[in-house]
């Protein structure tokens, strides 16, 4: 009850600063933006009916099934209709209450229970798949401002390259050819290109993330400066290590979950091999004869079962049937586990690598494009360079910088998606967010 209260607590203070998001239109950062679309997820909140659907079902399942109770008369003669005229006739009340097989009661309320364990660990699972769905929203959205940001610094660059290109075709003070003016205006034309495609992106991407943020419009969302920082310390594990994560995984669990169902019904099929009980009883009343004479009402008890005669075709082929079920999905296991694992180390192969690009980048290439690019400019002002090696230098330090903003979003989209496997952070144990 506890958990419940923090759970709506922490659902009305995300709506909250959702709202005061749209009023006061402030940056959205990363973990803004997740805790946001976790708090208005629709699909848990529909996990947490279905959980008490079967709450209420296992419930239902434990009970005895409804007695019958019969009413009618018997023998009673059709020549006069009269109650009393034969010692036959009688009014017969019925009640007849069956109890199922064995263990059936228990074993079935087990398994439902069991079932709706499951909706704890797959709204873990589903928190931890929204924070990396709208987290790479978020870094992408991120990537294409950025890059819109680069390509209009280098805009202005390169129409004052055009404009130095003109006056000094026209005043011939310096070397410079008429292709070079139109090198100068085709890479202007091209950036502009590359800018309506970034702008495109990015609307697209925002379109998408206003998806999980139903309160907030997407041409109101501004990402906010700077990228979080996420440290990878922890992604380098010893493969063991990697292995125990992965069994631990709500996804896993969902499948251990329900393999404890499928071993429920197993026992639950053993169960037919079992006769099914129903105890009757009865009451019959007689009327006194014509002559007034009392006549002794009946009482009947009784107890009825069936026979599984023929177990071969029935009986035994619903246990194959739950052994078959129960090693599919032991099979269905391996096979998560394999691919998750899989998934897992080339994502951190893949973060390794990035991040030795990022330190290339940081401490020698952006420096080296960057003085490459002043050199050449300096040349050419001297006239001892050519133009078209400007031009090229300062599209080689735009690519540089866009290839570094790349990397640096690629790297923490490596760590959000590595953090999917490690999602027991951030959430309560029944898959709410933590407030």
């Amino acid at each position: 009850m506890f958990i419940e209260h923090l759970r709506y607590v922490g659902i009305f203070a995300a709506l909250m600063a959702g709202s005061a998001f749209c009023q006061a239109q402030a940056p959205l950062t990363l973990e803004h933006a997740v805790s946001l679309a976790q708090a208005v997820d629709p699909w848990l909140e529909r996990s947490r009916h279905r959980q008490a659907a079967t709450a209420a079902q296992s419930i239902a399942a434990g009970a005895l099934p409804d007695p019958i109770v019969s009413l009618n008369i018997a023998n009673l003669p059709l020549d006069s209709f009269d109650f009393g005229q034969e010692p036959m006739t009688q009014l017969k009340v019925q009640a007849s209450q069956t109890f199922p097989r064995g263990d059936t009661r228990k074993l079935k309320r087990r398994q439902l229970q069991e079932r709706g364990e499951q909706q704890p660990l797959m709204r873990r699972d589903r928190l931890a798949n929204v924070s990396v769905a709208v987290s790479q929203l978020w870094l992408d959205a991120y990537r294409h401002r950025e890059t819109i940001r680069l390509i209009n610094n280098d805009r202005a660059l390169f129409e004052h390259l055009v404009d130095i290109a003109e006056s000094n075709y026209t005043s011939g003070v310096v070397r410079t050819q008429q292709h070079d003016l139109v090198r100068a205006q085709l890479e202007l034309t091209r950036l502009e290109d590359r800018l309506v495609l970034a702008q495109q992106q990015q609307e697209a991407t925002l379109a998408q993330l206003g998806e999980w943020l139903p309160h907030v419009a997407p041409q109101a969302i501004s990402l906010s400066e700077t990228l979080p920082t996420m440290g990878h310390e922890q992604y380098t594990q010893v493969p063991d290590a990697v292995s125990q994560t992965l069994l631990s995984h709500p996804k896993i669990r969902t499948i251990d979950q329900q393999l404890a169902m499928t071993r429920t019904g197993i026992e639950l099929a053993r169960q037919q091999h079992k006769p099914q009980w129903t105890l009757n009883t009865g009451y019959g009343y007689r009327d006194d004869d014509p002559l007034g004479n009392e006549r002794s009402d009946f009482f009947s008890l009784g107890v009825s079962f069936d026979v599984p005669l023929f177990p071969a075709h029935r009986q035994d082929q619903e246990v194959r049937s739950a052994l078959a079920l129960d090693a599919a999905l032991k099979t269905e296991k391996a096979l998560a586990l394999r691919s998750m694992r899989a998934i897992y180390e080339s994502t951190r192969s893949r973060l390794q690598r990035l991040n030795q690009r990022k330190t290339l980048y940081e401490q020698r290439l952006l420096k080296e494009v960057h003085d490459q690019a002043q050199a050449s400019l300096t040349a050419y002002t001297n006239d001892a360079g050519d133009f078209a090696e400007v031009v090229r230098a300062r599209i080689a330090e735009l690519n540089a910088n866009i290839d570094f903003l790349n990397i640096s979003v690629d790297r923490l989209l490596a760590i959000t998606e590595l953090n999917y496997f490690l999602p027991s952070g951030g959430t309560h144990s029944d898959g709410a967010p933590t407030p």
